[in-house]
């Protein structure tokens, strides 16, 4: 029986996998996955049963001599600590079904004011101790595993879940000043009542803080126009080991390069944040939604890339491939789906969605029943679009059972320029399904869609459904997710296409960020940082090194002759 004892103030999360501890799937969902699971596996699986905290045999805390502030603060309990061990990656939630979680934190805090965090500094720096920034806990990169090398003594994870409060609104600016470890419902439902949004909603939006989204440069749910959370940001305020880094709160400014560019998307390597200064919007009125079918995928980002170029910039311009379509059954039939969408605090908005269907549908598209227009309440009514976005929110939900049948479910996704897509697209799909074939032994289901569009390129996010092993050995699982994890990295790389447009880099894409980045100016990050952090204790190993400790890259993708991430400790 799992246990729980914990100094965390928050809802208790499930520590093995995506959601609150008291969330369960519906009967509904339980018979979507267990469909594909014998379309997967006709022959049947065997299903791990869920992680227990009991069952975890944690290494003793190597934290020696806490202060006694520090000793109030900081959880010891198997619980906290196994909830900061690992993000929600696939191999994070194997790795919990595997019972084994050899980087666990040896310690997790709840700091309270800028002075604990400073405290914790001090602390960490006299005693070789690495210091691991924690916000909401959805990493899919590696980025809040205390994986962390042999240079130090002990890994201490610091999690910002009392830095929760709106402090300041701007009404007439349409700004708010922010702590920044408010998870996203409460910071919406704070601004709600001033009429205003930050209108920023990933899909681990329930989850997420302000803080942690700035840290990973996170995309939101809107596809055009504000698409990144430093789209949004006017200020930081930033504890380091050196000091406070605070910015000043100004619509705009050419005084020389950014500080705010800088801590945005650091990852935690260079401070912790405390404090953003937001811009908001009203909250929007008028609504319109559509959905356009094509007969193709590669028809339908022809109309995407000429709606991305005409200056329309819809709120919603998701494409759907035939694959994407039908695991979410979206339509009936194999085709490509664009589901549009328009909103508005000021005006209405029928004529900017009437334009761009007829930009759809001369090249190609049908429009799929009739658009919908509302005004006030979001529109509720059951269409395409709404039954794709369902289906969106609740994926990470069916990865947990998923996973627990040695099915890989995973998804890695990139930008890349207009030209460059058609070739992209075609490459990716091929290689992809056929090394996922290979690998598993298996039919796999892979899909793509664009989750955000700019007038010079789109957003492709591809989705797979590969079979790891049939008979619960999710170490085999793990070894063949690297593989196809370390191919994707490669195509994105040889295509010139990013490492990530919005899941960060973390440990585990450490290797498409060495690709696209100059050497120079990784070397010119390290050097802020050591002047930043001169003890070298912010999460090492993300992004870059730490001067003088040669972490390399630790995640599991280091090399493809290595243990997966975490193994060699296996023995310990």
């Amino acid at each position: 029986m799992t246990t729980i004892d914990s100094k965390s103030q928050r809802k208790p999360l499930l520590f093995w996998g995506w959601g609150y501890a008291d969330e369960k799937l519906s009967d509904e969902e339980n018979r979507l996955i267990e469909g594909l699971i014998k379309l997967l596996v006709p022959k049947g699986a065997v299903e791990l049963p869920a992680p227990q905290v009991d069952e975890f045999e944690l290494a003793d805390s190597r934290l020696k001599n806490l202060p006694p502030a520090l000793q109030e603060m900081v959880s010891l309990t198997a619980y906290d600590r196994l909830v900061h061990s690992y993000g929600k990656s696939y191999p994070d939630m194997a790795r919990m079904y595997l019972r084994h979680a050899p980087n666990a934190p040896d310690g997790v805090a709840f700091p309270k004011t800028e002075q604990d965090i400073q405290a914790i500094y001090q602390y960490a720096a006299e005693n070789k101790v690495a210091v691991i920034p924690f916000g909401g806990g959805t990493s899919v990169c590696g980025g809040v595993e205390a994986d962390v090398g042999d240079h130090y003594h002990a890994t201490l994870s610091v999690d910002m879940q009392n830095f929760n409060q709106v402090l300041q609104v701007d009404p007439i600016s349409r700004r708010a000043r922010i702590q920044a470890g408010i998870q996203g419902p409460a910071m919406e439902a704070a601004l709600k009542q001033h009429g205003l949004t930050l209108r920023h909603y990933p899909q681990s939006f329930p989850f997420v803080t302000l803080g942690g989204m700035i840290a990973t440069r996170a995309g939101g749910h809107f596809a055009t126009v504000y698409t990144h959370i430093e789209d949004m940001l006017e200020a930081t305020r930033t504890v380091t080991p050196r000091g406070v880094i605070e910015t000043r709160a100004l619509p705009g400014s050419g005084a020389g390069p950014s500080a705010d560019r800088m801590i945005c998307g650091s990852e935690g390597i260079l401070g912790i944040i405390t404090e953003a200064t937001m811009r908001l919007q009203h909250r929007p009125k008028w609504r319109a939604t559509a959905s356009v079918i094509f007969n193709n995928f590669l028809q339908g980002a022809e109309a995407v890339r000429l709606i991305s170029q005409s200056g329309l910039f819809p709120a919603n311009c998701r494409l759907l491939d035939e694959q994407e379509v039908l695991s979410n059954q979206v339509a009936d039939k194999p085709c490509a789906v664009l589901v549009l969408g328009f909103e508005s605090a000021d005006h209405e908005v029928k004529h900017s969605m009437q334009r761009a269907l007829e930009i759809a549908c001369d090249n190609g598209g049908k429009l799929q029943g009739e658009a919908s227009y509302s005004a006030g309440a979001e529109d509720k009514k059951q269409g395409a679009a709404q039954s794709w976005r369902n289906a969106f929110i609740r994926m990470p939900y069916w990865r947990n059972r998923l996973t627990a049948f040695g099915i890989v479910a995973d998804t890695f996704e990139t930008a890349i320029t207009w030209d460059r897509f058609p070739d992209f697209y075609r490459t990716v799909k091929r290689e992809m399904e056929k090394a996922i074939a290979e690998v598993s032994g298996y039919p796999c289901s892979f899909s793509c869609r664009f989750t955000h569009i700019y007038p010079d390129g789109p957003a492709p996010y591809f989705t797979f459904y590969m079979v790891g092993d049939t008979q619960g050995d999710l170490h085999k699982a793990i070894d063949k997710w690297k593989v196809i994890k370390q191919l994707s990295l490669q195509l994105l790389a040889d295509h010139g296409a990013t490492a990530t447009h919005h899941h960060a880099i973390g440990r585990d894409h450490r290797f498409g960020y060495e690709q696209q980045s100059s050497p120079l100016f990784r070397q010119t990050l390290a050097a802020s940082k050591h002047f930043l952090d001169p003890a070298g204790i912010l999460n090492p190993g993300v992004l870059i090194d730490p001067v003088g400790k040669a972490v390399g890259i630790t995640g599991v993708l280091s090399n493809l002759n290595h243990a997966p991430r975490g193994n060699k400790h296996a023995d310990d």
